[in-house]
């Protein structure tokens, strides 16, 4: 029986989580980038086989790439985007040449996703991440102090940001600031506060169109290139769906996502499915999403979402929470299985996305990467592949 490809995100050794542990947890494959070349800049081929080279000795196989992040000249339109568009072609074309043909990428202007509290502590003790956009409004109107956003919230909005900034106290609002300002996987460094304040007011001028355009400008001189090397593009949705310090998301909708792949009509043109992103709205059906695009989803993403009643998350179990986790993997198995009778590729790649910050690795010397411990993900893989297993018996 064919079950999906159970791959493992890993950032490297000093993220807190080696490969020889990865191994142990039998797994397939591993998802990984090279993430110490800049953003923009060609990944070259030796970097490429080096990182290769060192999963393979730990019997795994470099299975996707996540991400091969796109540079703020593409997403914002500006005049230096085609030498940009063309470095990463020529990094598909590298990573092509050893084989590796699933790349994750996202599109989001600002910051790669966001939360408000890296360390959340839910009633059982586990760590976990949160949104709240209560939150996001006080950084937005007390740390970045934006003109802007002295018109963009309600009076109610603002007074309870207010009175939650003032609890906070300094080291809170401190650790505020550098939740929100650390959504750069692969980097232990926040996002300068005074780079993210340029990103936002000039993204603040664009519109949804303006960046859609963008994003298609991008998807038609990339796409037919990766086409023509195997290569399967998928896009991240939009993490949180929907709006934040005002600005348009454009990957978070079952409308959005049909514009994509309307915009370049491609097998390369694809998607990552993520339950926790779609998921943070109850807006997205994810198992229409499923049903209508699984021939796009070239790379899932599970992980389970709490959501409250004002647009706040949290992230739960990997099969407790908001999300129906086990109606999404019975669509995702459905997909699978409409494959196989076409003879297309069956071994969808998946991991589990995000996990808890639970027992032991409380204690561990180097610092992972928020929502990346290595038990809380292993639990979650664990819990995933017997949901698989029951729905496929």
């Amino acid at each position: 029986m064919k079950y999906l490809k159970k791959t493992f995100r890993w950032f490297g050794p000093s993220f807190g989580v080696s490969l020889r542990e990865i191994q142990q947890l039998n797994v397939d494959g591993i998802v990984a980038a090279c993430g110490k070349i800049p953003i923009g800049e060609v990944w070259p081929s030796d970097s490429i086989k080096a990182l290769k080279t060192e999963i393979e000795a730990h019997g795994l196989e470099w299975s996707v790439v996540e991400s091969v992040n796109v540079h703020n000249a593409i997403k914002y339109g500006l005049p230096e985007r085609d030498r940009y568009i063309e470095n990463y072609i020529q990094t598909l074309r590298n990573l092509a040449a050893e084989g590796i043909f699933v790349v994750c990428y996202n599109f989001m202007p600002l910051i790669d996703w966001t939360r408000t509290n890296l360390h959340f502590q839910l009633p059982s003790g586990a760590i976990s991440l949160l949104f709240d956009p209560v939150a996001i409004t006080a950084f937005d109107r007390y740390i970045l102090k934006r003109e802007k956003a002295n018109s963009m919230y309600s009076d109610l909005e603002t007074n309870q940001a207010k009175a939650y900034f003032q609890d906070l106290g300094k080291e809170g609002q401190k650790a505020l600031e550098q939740s929100i300002l650390a959504g750069m996987p692969g980097s232990k460094d926040p996002i300068a506060l005074n780079e993210f304040k340029i990103n936002l007011d000039r993204v603040s001028e664009m519109n949804k169109t303006e960046l859609r355009n963008n994003l298609v400008y991008f998807l038609k001189a990339v796409v037919p290139e990766a086409e023509k090397l195997g290569v399967k593009l998928a896009i991240h949705p939009d993490d949180p769906p929907f709006p934040v310090f005002g600005i348009p998301r454009i990957a978070a909708t079952y409308e959005d996502l049909q514009f994509v792949f309307d915009s370049c009509p491609s097998p390369s043109n694809g998607l990552t499915f993520c339950s926790g992103s779609l998921g943070a709205t109850k807006a997205n059906d994810l198992n229409k999403i499923i049903r209508d695009f699984g021939a796009k989803i070239h790379f899932i993403h599970l992980r389970n979402v709490q959501r409250d009643a004002h647009g706040g998350f949290y992230e739960a179990s990997h099969l407790d929470g908001s999300v129906d986790m086990a109606s999404v993997m019975k669509e995702i198995v459905g997909e699978q299985q409409r494959r196989s009778t076409i003879g297309g590729v069956v071994d969808i790649p998946m991991r589990p996305d995000h996990g808890h910050l639970i027992l032991d690795d409380k204690h561990r010397e180097q610092e992972f990467y928020p929502g990346y411990s290595l038990i809380g993900r292993a639990m979650g893989m664990a819990e995933l592949k017997g949901l698989e297993m029951g729905i496929r018996s």
